[in-house]
Order: structure tokens, then sequence, then C-alpha cells
């Protein structure tokens, strides 16, 4: 719910976004995406035994393009989640390991691949349901 400041600017009085500052808000929204991302969920979650190679990696991670791999890699790089280690060899070798602040997702994101796991054959059967009772246009 959103009730007017004495300033005039909209303040957040329930939910989730109430626990950061207003003028915070589009930059927290804007990484929240990035950690809710389902390609940025699987790598940290690929990642989390150590760093990998962009073969085993991609590996890793079932489903994703070569070409999604790399923005998704080029995006946790840029917000200092994912490191990349080339080494000076031939031919040239790559790793990729969570960084510091990477590793503190980790758990959030356990957590929710555990729970996707755990109640997927709920989830489907929901949407099933959902869907035959659903009237087609």
């Amino acid at each position: 719910m959103h009730e007017g400041a004495a300033d005039g600017r909209a303040v957040v009085t329930g939910g989730p976004c109430a626990r950061w500052p207003v003028e915070k808000g589009e930059d927290i929204r804007r990484i929240v995406d990035r950690a809710g991302d389902k390609w940025t969920v699987l790598v940290i979650g690929a990642l989390e035994h150590g760093c990998l190679r962009y073969t085993d990696l991609q590996r890793s991670v079932p489903g994703i393009s070569q070409r999604m791999l790399t923005h998704t890699l080029r995006q946790l790089r840029r917000d200092g989640l994912v490191s990349r280690t080339a080494y000076p060899e031939v031919p040239p070798r790559v790793e990729y390991a969570l960084t510091p602040l990477g590793a503190t997702l980790l758990d959030a994101v356990t957590i929710l691949v555990d729970w996707a796991g755990t109640h997927h054959g709920e989830i489907s059967a929901n949407r099933a349901a959902f869907d035959e009772a659903a009237p087609s246009h």
C-alpha cells in the first residue's frame, strides 16, 4: 500500500517493499530481478561446490544456450556475484566462481531450487486442473 509522505512522495506501508527506502526501490527491484532470474538461480547453484570451466558450467545448467550463459555470466560478473579467471595456457582456460557476495546468495538459491523440486508435482497438477477448468477462447 502506498500513502503520501509529507513531501508528496509515495511511502510503502506494507509487504516486502516496505523494508527498503522508497528512493532505493528501483535499484532494489533490479537486484531482485537479477537474483530471481531462472538462469541466475541455476548458475549460482551450479557454482555451489567451486569454480567451473565454461563448458562444465553449461553442462551443469540443462537447457541454457551458449548465448544465454554468456549473457548471464556477464551480468553476474557486473553485479560482483561471479568472478572470471583466465589462465594463460594453450588452449586457454577460463574458470568461473562465486565471489564472497555471490556465496551469500547461495542459501536463498538453494532453498528456492529445493522448494521447486519438492513441490513440482503438486504445482504441475494444479496447473493442469486450472487449464482444464479454464474456458477456451
